[in-house]
């Protein structure tokens, strides 16, 4: 993914949270529906994660140094896991606390108004103008993942991405939009019936959303911190260009890491002739360097040491062809 393709989703995002996040806490101060402010903190939760995932891929750009010898590229996941983390707490646990005070509220006070009679229709305008702005920045991240995510399906895209920019814009605008039918949901048939309780339902099913968003961020964001392979496509690719070198007796050993979401390292044990010399090799090791940068840009950082097979010290197997699972081989 591009740094600017990124970037674009993001500010898209950014701009259209900030206005919503407004827009919303008027609403809930004139009209008092729980559901606003619990949408509202959910933009202002949106909006600080765009703030995060900006400030990662400017962190991401640091040269390496001694102490960060592979650089800085991994900023960029943790800044996503932080993500995950603000919108479960900030977002999720907020929304369904909002949600059991408003339920607490209609119990203690069950005579009182559950909007205010003169601002009734100003959360519906709000929230209608919101599922545009949403759209909009949905939208915009569609267009910028369709350049990236090929033929996998939409689930797999995310699941996949070594760069968590535009997946976690999409799951935060995905959810946003649930969200906003959630509300407008509870928001509309609390007007319709006098009931508060459909107010406080919408949210806590915003709270709950969140809450599986955030889960499903975690668990994706945090197995990229961990270290990610390379997909099996590209471990197929990397093979390939290592296998039809004529001077490659096979390989013993392949691993594969991304130290970033644009680098990946490949460190490999080669076996040659038993006959090779030490310069025979060396020009020989460079043409199958160039022959993996070719066949996987992305494999910035390759390591190959030259080995002589023995039948006692097995291989590495090679992944099926048809794999589209993204592990390392081990």
């Amino acid at each position: 993914m591009s740094a600017e393709g990124g970037t674009k989703a993001i500010v898209a995002a950014l701009l259209a949270n900030t206005g919503i996040a407004i827009t919303k806490f008027i609403a809930f101060f004139l009209s008092g529906a729980s559901s606003m402010l619990a949408e509202a903190i959910h933009s202002v939760a949106d909006t600080s994660n765009q703030v995060l995932l900006l400030v990662g891929k400017q962190r991401a750009k640091r040269q390496a140094d001694a102490e960060h010898p592979f650089g800085y590229g991994r900023s960029r996941y943790v800044y996503a896991f932080v993500v995950a983390i603000i919108l479960f707490s900030v977002g999720g646990v907020f929304a369904i606390y909002e949600g059991y005070e408003k339920v607490r509220h209609i119990q203690e006070h069950p005579d009182e108004p559950a909007l205010d009679p003169a601002w009734w229709w100003l959360p519906l305008v709000v929230l209608v103008v919101a599922i545009v702005l949403e759209s909009f920045s949905l939208a915009t991240a569609v267009r910028e993942a369709r350049k990236h995510k090929g033929q996998e399906s939409w689930v797999g895209y995310v699941r996949h991405a070594k760069a968590p920019e535009i997946p976690v814009v999409l799951l935060e605008d995905i959810a946003a939009l649930a969200g906003l039918v959630f509300a407008l949901i509870g928001v509309g048939l609390t007007i319709i019936t006098g009931d508060g309780l459909y107010d406080a339902i919408g949210t806590f099913a915003i709270g709950a959303l969140l809450v599986v968003v955030a889960a499903i961020l975690g668990l994706e964001m945090g197995s990229l911190l961990v270290g990610e392979g390379a997909t099996n496509r590209d471990l197929i690719a990397i093979r390939r260009a290592i296998e039809t070198h004529p001077s490659i007796d096979r390989i013993i050993h392949l691993k594969t890491l991304y130290v970033g979401p644009e680098e990946l390292m490949v460190g490999a044990k080669l076996a040659f002739p038993a006959d090779r010399t030490l310069a025979q090799l060396s020009p020989e090791v460079d043409d199958i360097e160039r022959a993996i940068r070719e066949a996987v840009p992305a494999a910035r950082i390759i390591y190959l040491e030259p080995d002589i097979w023995r039948p006692d010290a097995g291989t590495d197997p090679a992944p099926p062809t048809d794999a589209i699972v993204i592990r390392s081989v081990d």
